[in-house]
């Protein structure tokens, strides 16, 4: 979940709104990587989630990392929330969940760095309270009811509206954990290939960092649960965006689809004013119920963008938000995945061209098909594992196109940090298919066995 965004004057009129948009437009030689991942936490000894307050809990590993490693603290009130340090954050999602919104960095080999580095840090702490993590999609245990919440406004107003526009909301806000990377756009019209590959291919990644067969401590028909989460919590705020594929869209038409999308809040004195269900136009003009009198501001315009969860979503970067949160092995595959795809414009070619004449129907097939059966699922003619084939292929080959070295200069690309999708590939296995195999094997049915095989 963002952080309350800050910067910007009123708004004046309608035009400054897909103008901040396209102020997201770099030269190619300024584009980055912002690597963003969560993971759960939970106490050794129970198996339990970790509170926010007390001797063993969320609290002790923020404050352990500002003392032992020197990230500055962020406050809402007097509760530390996250953490801040070179243009990097720690923040914590509703349930507890602990997550790195990594610096914007030029490869991916500084990304994995980073990755690497934060969660040996994390390790540190936690190995010292008695606490753990793990990288899953979602909770494999634990109910609603064992769910700490974290001191933040923005959750409280959310928790309660989630209850009332779907059956799933609490489940993703709560219980599920992600992998996601936050990329650069040149101009309006990359924005809109590259926006057009990511929504068409999101499923192709679902399938591949499928790592969500438990729920509530049962298998639940789903190599992906988190995926099937989505399909149910929102439906004016989610989804594959059919009108991306339109002719004429960009940044205007992307804004005309946020200013419909119902507000959650709006951030004032360091506080949330409830405005759940009210209308971003209606605020425009002045007239929204909770602030009446008062127009936005551009801060308030970026909250607002961070309201809307579809599979990709635009902000002045595009995320790519479909994957489930995985082991710490994987974390690094995710961003290369995607960069190999957008940033080489070659492979962006090759991408659009293998996507472009799907309608909106299959590509809403392939999302549900990716959820249930992973690398297994079939959609008419498409047969998800081949189709993870050629375009993990065209990934590796924007990755070796691009050529960025290590710091070492001995590794020559970054297309070593797809070796786990080449694996899932070759044995046509992902971490879901694997957690399947030890429930029906060597675990005997006992899910509480993946604490002890899969935590950090």
């Amino acid at each position: 979940m963002s952080i309350p965004q800050s910067g910007g004057g009123p708004i004046e009129n309608f035009n400054q709104l897909a103008e901040f948009l396209e102020k997201g437009c770099k030269p190619k030689d300024k584009w980055r990587i912002g690597t963003e991942h969560e993971k759960f936490a939970y106490c050794q000894d129970t198996l339990k989630p970790l509170p926010y307050d007390g001797e063993r809990s969320i609290k002790s590993i923020l404050t352990g990392l500002q003392n032992d490693f020197a990230w500055a603290p962020v406050f809402e009130g007097e509760n530390i929330i996250g953490l801040e340090k070179d243009g990097a954050n720690v923040s914590l999602e509703p349930g507890g969940q602990l997550e790195l919104s990594g610096a914007p960095l030029e490869t991916i080999h500084e990304t994995c760095d980073e990755v690497n580095t934060h969660l040996r840090e994390v390790q540190s702490v936690a190995d010292r309270i008695g606490a753990k993590f793990i990288g899953l999609g979602a909770a494999p245990q634990w109910s609603h009811e064992q769910m700490p919440m974290m001191p933040k406004g923005r959750y409280k107003l959310m928790t309660d509206y989630m209850g009332r526009v779907g059956t799933h909301g609490t489940q993703m806000m709560y219980r599920t954990c992600t992998v996601q990377v936050n990329l650069d756009f040149g101009s309006e019209a990359d924005m809109v290939q590259k926006m057009r590959v990511a929504l068409a291919l999101q499923p192709v990644a679902v399938a591949l960092f499928a790592n969500s067969p438990f729920f509530e401590n049962k298998l639940n028909g789903h190599k992906s649960w988190r995926s099937r989460i989505w399909r149910s919590l929102d439906d004016a705020r989610t989804g594959m965006l059919p009108f991306v594929f339109d002719d004429g869209f960009g940044f205007e038409a992307w804004v005309d689809y946020v200013l419909d999308v119902p507000m959650y809040f709006v951030y004032r004195d360091g506080k949330y004013i409830d405005a759940l269900g009210q209308s971003f136009r209606d605020f425009l003009s002045g007239n929204l119920p909770a602030l009446p009198g008062e127009v936005p501001t551009l801060s308030d315009w970026a909250d607002h963008l961070t309201t809307v969860f579809p599979e990709a979503r635009m902000k002045q970067f595009i995320e790519m938000r479909g994957a489930d949160g995985g082991p710490w092995r994987r974390l690094c595959a995710l961003p290369a995945f995607w960069v190999g795809l957008t940033y080489d414009q070659t492979a962006l070619d090759a991408a659009w061209d293998l996507v472009k004449d799907w309608d909106a129907e299959t590509r809403d097939a392939l999302r549900v098909a990716a959820s249930v059966d992973g690398l297994q699922a079939q959609v008419g003619d498409i047969n998800m594992h081949e189709l993870a084939r050629e375009v993990v292929a065209i990934s590796n080959a924007g990755l070796k196109a691009r050529a960025r070295k290590g710091a070492d200069g001995l590794i020559l690309d970054e297309t070593h940090f797809l070796n786990a999708l080449h694996e899932s590939i070759e044995t046509g296995k992902t971490p879901a298919d694997e957690l399947i195999d030890r429930y029906n094997g060597d675990w005997n049915g006992d899910i509480s066995r993946i604490y002890d095989d899969y935590s950090y």
